[in-house]
């Protein structure tokens, strides 16, 4: 939980505000086997909880009752208001409902306890508070490692972009071992939660909402886990409300995740980039990725050139999703005649593996491991890991073509490529 600070004094070890008598005695019981005081255990539920923490200072580990509640979330985001950072607050209620668990660790929660309770199950929930409370954060754990941010963009809208974050995300925390961190800017409809079918939280609108409550405690409550070490900030705001931002809330937040993460890749939109350029302002690689079709090559040479203006120093990627050798608008060799440049990574078209994906929840990458088609997935971690290793020398597949222009080489389509992209600058 996270709310501005109160004054004054040392902070009590727990405080519970529960419903019914009986789970008043289970409270007190479990209470005192921790060495904690009885007497912080009160009657009067989650609404209680909320008045009293408003004028008081929060405990460290606090246990409230939500049997009462009519609208626990909305209850549940009037006590994050209250608490101050770093309170691990544990649930209980009556209701048996999988959304309603998942919204409420998205909001915030350590656990959800269902009732009526065990003596046993309220012992293990408080033992596990207490060691989270005694765990180093991430940045303790991350001082020493560098860390690696990149962004993911999409020259056309359907190149699958977020197919591309998503499975690099995936790949780095399982196969490469690493913290990772994935940050969807596609606030409206963002996929990255649902790929890897997660509740995208609250979060991300919240940081929005309110830049100057991000910081470190925000990150650990904001972010949605999707495992061990890969954690999700994406978001699915209503369309009929606009986002109205500056871009501030982004970068901050591209900040913290850098304290706090091996790696962090950010899925931005090209909508989102473009007013916003100081989003790739601190990355060290950005991938660019397209299908092979004449719209894409176009707009992969507008894209290319507005990097090399506004990020001259960051390393571009260039991957070609959707790739069929067989049949395409442009062959390979014309559409890198066209943009004067190497493709460096082909993802093949797979609709088979694609589909099996999204029916089961996962990411592409993990579900093409150990075919021929998570090769590809190994070989990109791979060459985004050496690059960021050694980011003097960019390997050979990335240097630009030399020795003049290309175009006039493919005629006709070379040709309209030229003159679109020259009219749209």
């Amino acid at each position: 939980m996270n709310a501005p600070f109160k004054a004054a004094g040392l902070r009590e070890p727990f405080n519970a505000f529960v419903c019914d008598d009986d789970t008043l005695e289970l409270i007190r019981v479990a209470a005192g086997d921790m060495g904690w005081p009885i007497e912080k255990c009160n009657k009067g539920g989650l609404r209680n909880a909320v008045q009293s923490l408003s004028v008081s200072a929060s405990p460290n580990i606090l246990f409230v009752d939500m049997s009462e509640s009519g609208d626990p979330i909305n209850d549940i985001n009037a006590l994050a208001e209250v608490c101050e950072p770093g309170t691990v607050v544990i649930a209980a209620g009556q209701v048996n409902d999988v959304r309603l668990y998942r919204d409420l660790l998205s909001s915030g929660i350590q656990d959800y306890l269902l009732k009526p309770l065990s003596l046993d199950q309220v012992r293990e929930s408080l033992t596990m508070a207490q060691a989270m409370l005694a765990a180093p954060k991430h940045a303790e754990m991350l001082d020493d490692k560098p860390h690696h941010m990149m962004a993911v963009v999409g020259v056309r809208g359907g190149v699958g972009a977020s197919l591309v974050s998503t499975s690099l995300a995936w790949a780095m925390s399982e196969q490469a071992g690493r913290q990772t961190a994935l940050l969807d800017l596609d606030i409206h409809f963002g996929t990255g939660a649902l790929t890897l079918d997660l509740e995208p939280g609250r979060g991300l609108i919240d940081a929005i909402d309110n830049p100057s409550r991000i910081d470190g405690l925000f990150i650990e409550r904001a972010m949605v886990r999707a495992s061990d070490k890969l954690s999700l900030l994406s978001a699915e705001a209503p369309i009929h409300q606009p986002v109205m931002t500056d871009g501030s809330a982004f970068f901050q937040l591209e900040e913290e995740l850098r304290n706090a993460f091996e790696m962090t890749i950010v899925d931005i939109p090209r909508q989102v980039l473009i007013p916003f350029p100081h989003l790739v302002s601190e990355v060290g690689t950005i991938l660019l990725v397209s299908d092979v079709t004449l719209a894409a090559a176009r707009d992969t040479i507008r894209l290319l050139s507005w990097f090399k203006q506004n990020v001259p120093g960051a390393r571009v990627i260039l991957v070609a999703n959707k790739f069929q050798s067989a049949i395409g608008e442009l062959s390979r060799k014309e559409f890198e005649s066209s943009i004067e440049r190497n493709i460096d990574v082909t993802i093949p078209f797979d609709p088979k593996l694609v589909s099996q994906s999204a029916k089961l929840g996962k990411s592409y990458a993990e579900i093409c491991k150990g075919t021929k088609a998570g090769q590809v997935w190994t070989q990109l971690m791979r060459f985004i890991l050496d690059g960021a290793d050694d980011t003097e020398e960019a390997p050979a597949a990335t240097r630009e073509k030399s020795g003049g222009s290309l175009l006039g080489k493919l005629g006709g389509i070379g040709n309209l490529v030229t003159k679109k992209t020259a009219k749209q600058g």
